[in-house]
């Protein structure tokens, strides 16, 4: 390594990057998002890394390293990879104890001293294809990681070109490419190694093996000056990199809504299963306020909420652009799930247009509810996505909400909705079925409604409804014979 390279200026790391990684966390990002090393965490090949005393959950990722050969900035992705000098191994080792307190920054849990082992050799980037590139790492000798860059979901030369509109990189600069799955957690003694090449490029270039030793430290972190190490159950998860690795039972399944009930709910009218909740003491099971924007619609799914809070400048500027949780619940809304929106009851602004409609009805979703108005309300409804809400009306995202998140217990029309309930709606309304009740609800609903078809027909037929509806010992002696009459 040279001297350039022992001290940059920055050493720039991306949060994920491969496919492989995004499907073992569960989550693919529509960008590329960043955080800072600091150049204090540099180490060569054959050096140690200590794991803090009183932590458990020190792990290694092997990940492709770019060093940057000439000044960047304002670069277009075509010419990305000419800034590019060299490109060796690293190991962006982190320690899960720390990385709650730290909330997304990565100061503590990937910041320490050796945390960013580099080498030991460079390859010259002139000489490889950025999509030709391959990193292992071995733990005592077994591999643990094998992939290539191929199929990244943010190519190298677009993560130059990114962070280069948004700072200027330097010679020597660092950039930390995201690493594949199986990366896990390493214990004093063990050895890692990595090492990145380009097997199909001439003569096959190698940074050789970076090689790495975790020893036992003995200082502990000092409650009086700062946050303590802590671990749950999640960290244990993505520090491993399964529950199973890290010695957890199986996570509870998620709970679904079956096509049984499903095609009994689309049978069942919203007013007869509203009967059914008050009759189980639940009387606040309705979003008030919203009507259809297709004539005729029904509507059955599982919530999945989406909560604004009221307008406000500063939070608007730091919660309202880029990647905000609107377009988080859109982007990840599931097959048979129904967008539940908090917009306090305010019609005098749109919660989602027709981009967003399209959007989740190409994820499969079952509709939207929101107790707020609708842009594009025409588009929507030629889109086909069922959409409840308080009518249509023009303005855009920033006038009197801020997306704030999702996945939340939220209040829409009145009505508590936390993620996974039932909610139905049609032409009288929407509401929302704890999950827990929904099959003894619907069932005595499709009773009920078999039972007023009845009277109806006896109505029809000239009876008086006194006695009749409901019905009296006699009447419900006749209803019972029926099926013997027939």
């Amino acid at each position: 390594m040279t001297e350039s390279t022992s001290r940059p200026g920055k050493i720039i790391a991306i949060h994920l990057n491969y496919p492989s990684r995004a499907d073992q966390r569960g989550r693919r990002p529509a960008a590329p998002s960043y955080f800072f090393k600091p150049s204090s965490s540099l180490a060569p090949s054959g050096g140690t890394v200590e794991r803090p005393a009183g932590t458990e959950l020190l792990a290694f990722e092997g990940e492709v390293a770019l060093i940057i050969g000439t000044r960047a900035r304002w670069v277009s992705v075509d010419d990305a990879w000419s800034h590019v000098a060299s490109v060796t191994a690293s190991n962006d080792l982190g320690l899960y104890d720390l990385r709650a307190n730290d909330k997304g920054s990565n100061v503590r849990n990937k910041g320490g001293d050796g945390y960013t082992p580099l080498g030991p050799e460079l390859i010259d980037a002139r000489t490889v294809d950025p999509t030709g590139l391959r990193v292992r790492a071995w733990v005592n000798g077994e591999l643990r990681q094998d992939d290539t860059t191929a199929d990244l979901l943010f190519p190298f030369p677009q993560l130059i070109a990114d962070l280069s509109q948004h700072l200027t990189l330097e010679p020597g600069d660092i950039i930390l490419t995201g690493t594949p799955a199986g990366s896990s957690v390493i214990v004093p003694g063990d050895v890692v190694e990595i090492e990145v090449d380009a097997p199909d490029a001439p003569g096959a270039p190698s940074s050789g093996r970076l090689r790495t030793t975790v020893t036992q430290g003995e200082r502990a972190f000092d409650p009086a000056v700062g946050s303590m190490p802590s671990v749950d159950d999640l960290q244990r998860e993505e520090a491993w990199g399964s529950r199973e690795e890290a010695g957890l039972p199986p996570a509870p399944a998620k709970w679904t809504l079956s096509p049984e009930i499903r095609a009994q709910l689309m049978d069942a009218p919203t007013a007869g299963l509203s009967a059914q909740l008050r009759k189980r003491g639940h009387h606040a099971c309705f979003i008030d306020g919203v009507s259809a924007n297709i004539a005729g619609t029904k509507i059955v799914g599982t919530a999945k909420t989406l909560r604004f809070v009221p307008f406000r400048e500063d939070l608007f500027k730091k919660h309202g652009g880029g990647y905000n949780a609107q377009k988080r619940a859109f982007d990840a809304v599931e097959e048979g799930e129904i967008i539940v929106i908090e917009a306090r009851g305010d019609a005098s602004t749109g919660t989602l247009g027709d981009i967003l409609a399209l959007r989740a009805k190409a994820r499969g979703a079952a509709g939207v509810v929101s107790d707020g108005g609708v842009r594009d309300f025409a588009a929507v409804a030629e889109i086909g996505l069922p959409v409840f809400s308080q009518g249509a009306h023009p303005s855009v995202l920033g006038r009197k909400h801020v997306p704030w998140d999702v996945d939340v217990t939220i209040a829409c029309g009145g009505a508590a909705v936390q993620p996974g309930d039932v909610i139905v709606g049609d032409s009288d309304g929407v509401v929302v079925i704890p999950p827990h009740l929904v099959e003894e609800v619907v069932a005595e609903t499709l009773a009920q409604e078999e039972e007023d078809a009845w009277i109806a027909l006896q109505v029809e037929a000239g009876n008086p409804v006194d006695g009749l509806f409901p019905m009296n010992a006699e009447w419900r002696a006749k209803y019972d014979a029926r099926d013997q009459e027939a």
